[in-house]
């Protein structure tokens, strides 16, 4: 029997984790932040894939409507905090104020600086109510970060990934970097600390950090039990549907 690949030893120990989420009624908050094309929809989608799509939810907010924006900063991403036994994963979070938004003006001086100030205090109220809470930053350098648009740029598959906002980035490459370097030393805390993670190569940088979350949380003991199937009864069947329904064509 062939061993099983890093991914795949990885996926069977996050449906352990999930299992135990489930089990214990733990709540898991992980946030995924980072550079136009530097990973983080795909290291969500491999984190994600083997799991039971009711234990956990993927959160990717568009920007905020006209009431959204009048509101409490924080307020549009409370009520998508995991509940009891829930996994939840932030495509970008609240931390589009630390970066994007400043970089791209959609903020004033006076909101970015009051978020600064706010975060760790917000975040200490979600730990101190029991939220595990992983904060990553994936790293790409800007040859790899072009390398990654231009594919992006002539696959007509992925060119929806490519926003004006992403396109508009490209000319603030530098001082969206001193605006991260601000964000992590402003908001990097003994409760919620930032992980870093390079993803120059994104397959290696996916594996690095799916072995790193697994490693910050105590799942282990946590097994899910075998499954004994019960005898099949009578001999197997054709399936036989209804003539009422419509067919879908055989086209492959």
């Amino acid at each position: 029997m062939a061993k099983p690949k890093p991914l795949e030893q990885l996926q069977l120990e996050l449906v352990r984790l999930q299992y135990w989420l489930k089990c214990t009624g733990q709540r898991l908050l992980v946030i995924f932040e980072g550079r136009d094309a530097a990973g983080k929809g795909g290291t969500i989608k491999r984190i994600t894939e083997p799991l039971d799509t009711r234990g956990y939810r993927i959160v990717a907010l568009d920007k905020p409507d006209s009431r959204e924006a009048t509101q409490w900063y924080f307020q549009r991403y409370v009520p998508h905090l995991p509940a009891a036994g829930e996994f939840v994963l932030f495509d970008r979070s609240w931390y589009n104020r630390a970066v994007v938004e400043p970089a791209m003006g959609f903020c004033t001086e006076a909101q970015y600086r009051a978020f600064l100030d706010a975060v760790p205090a917000f975040e200490k109220l979600l730990v101190d109510d029991g939220i595990l809470l992983l904060k990553y930053w994936l790293a790409v350098d800007q040859k790899e970060q072009e390398q990654r648009f231009a594919e992006r740029a002539h696959d007509p598959l992925k060119r929806w990934k490519l926003s004006p906002v992403d396109l508009k980035a490209r000319t603030k490459y530098a001082q969206m970097g001193k605006l991260r370097d601000t964000m992590i030393e402003r908001t990097h805390t003994a409760h919620a600390p930032w992980f870093v993670v390079d993803f120059n190569d994104q397959k290696r940088g996916r594996l690095n950090l799916i072995h790193h979350l697994l490693a910050q949380l105590p799942y282990r003991e946590q097994d899910i039990p075998a499954v004994e199937l019960p005898r099949l009864k009578d001999k197997p069947r054709r399936e036989k549907v209804t003539a009422k329904a419509l067919r879908v064509p055989e086209v492959y």
